[in-house]
């Protein structure tokens, strides 16, 4: 029997957000997920099941390892089989996206495997190797990803995005994201009560994975955000989100994501960039603070990084730690190198001599 999920979005009894597929065993996992994950997640894996079953078109205990591999190699495009193809959008997804989708889809069938649905969870953990032997549970992974660095803005790029705001509002949230590292759910997660404006820092209630914590800003966020709730901000706000939108049918009312997306890419339209979202700015605040000379731990509690590994990315974008390091360490092995062999030293520094 096919499967045909859709997805469906509506909201429960307490207000928040309900996601769907109208395919039984598919929405009691949708259930057990929002039981421990943000809603952002549950609609996350939400579609990346649709999207597979989509591609498959079975139902959840016919799938086989040879479907799995099958809705990889589905979406590929061809060419160097860096970009993969949407079933939903004719343009490409990243390979990151497809180990995520891998991802909610082995979640799912672990989900069934406990529960005593199905016999074995039908994805791979990877591929066997030759050294299968020696260490049977390191295969190769089935989707391979490369490590690139973020790409931050330059000084005059924040400035020229600064200036192309319109509203108070829209300043402030850009400088929560360029000064603070905040991410663009915990902008609009913000209320009026977790402002601390006498202490200059804010109360993070909505972080990722639902972390809490209490993170410094500059002056310059508090300026803007004061100016925003004198002069913009409705007085008839029936919410205490900081940030809402300021028109239209929504006007009063909590500003959504999408809202804040158009928002920047606005801005950076009329500032004339090439690049600049919500993420970008994240990183190009954390890599400012590395450069300056920031403690790595103090980065990742800035952050709300769970592991200090996801804050180390930052140590190569701050070219200036790196180079110096390099340079105190090459300064040292040269020292010791021409201590040495003072012969070599002086060879080395005088010019070379023609043979002619």
């Amino acid at each position: 029997m096919a499967v045909d999920p859709r997805l469906i979005s509506s909201v429960d009894a307490n207000g928040l957000p309900l996601v769907r597929l109208g395919v039984p065993l598919l929405d009691e996992y949708l259930e057990f997920v929002a039981g421990r994950c943000r809603p952002n997640t549950v609609l996350a894996t939400a579609f990346d099941l649709k999207v597979f079953f989509s591609v498959v078109g079975k139902p959840p205990a016919e799938v086989t390892s040879t479907d799995v591999l099958g809705f990889i190699t589905a979406q590929r495009t061809g060419g160097d089989g860096h970009r993969l193809r949407s079933v939903d959008v004719d343009a490409g997804v990243s390979l990151r996206t497809v180990r995520r989708r891998l991802s909610s889809v082995s979640g799912l069938f672990g989900y069934l495997h406990a529960r005593g649905d199905i016999g074995a969870n039908p994805v791979p953990r990877g591929l066997p190797t030759r050294r299968e032997r020696q260490r049977p549970r390191q295969g190769v992974p089935l989707v391979r990803t490369s490590r690139t660095l973020p790409r931050i803005l330059q000084p005059d790029e924040v400035d020229a995005l600064l200036r192309a705001t319109r509203t108070h509002r829209d300043r402030a949230m850009v400088l929560a994201m360029v000064l603070g590292g905040l991410r663009r759910c915990e902008v609009l997660g913000l209320r009026l009560g977790d402002v601390l404006v006498a202490e200059r820092r804010v109360f993070i209630t909505q972080g990722k994975g639902g972390h809490q914590r209490i993170v410094p800003i500059s002056s310059r966020f508090f300026t803007a955000v004061g100016a925003y709730l004198d002069s913009e901000r409705p007085a008839t706000c029936g919410t205490d989100a900081l940030f809402v939108a300021l028109k239209g049918a929504h006007r009063g009312q909590p500003l959504s994501a999408y809202g804040v997306d158009e928002i920047l890419d606005g801005a950076r339209w009329r500032a004339g960039l090439a690049h600049a979202t919500c993420h970008q700015l994240r990183h190009t605040c954390l890599t400012r603070l590395r450069e300056a000379g920031m403690a790595l731990e103090a980065i990742q509690a800035q952050a709300g990084h769970a592991s200090i590994e996801s804050t180390r990315i930052y140590l190569h974008l701050a070219d200036d730690w790196l180079a110096g390091q390099y340079r105190r360490a090459a300064e040292a092995i040269d020292a010791q190198v021409f201590a040495e062999h003072p012969v070599a030293a002086h060879m080395s520094a005088s010019p070379p001599v023609s043979s002619r």
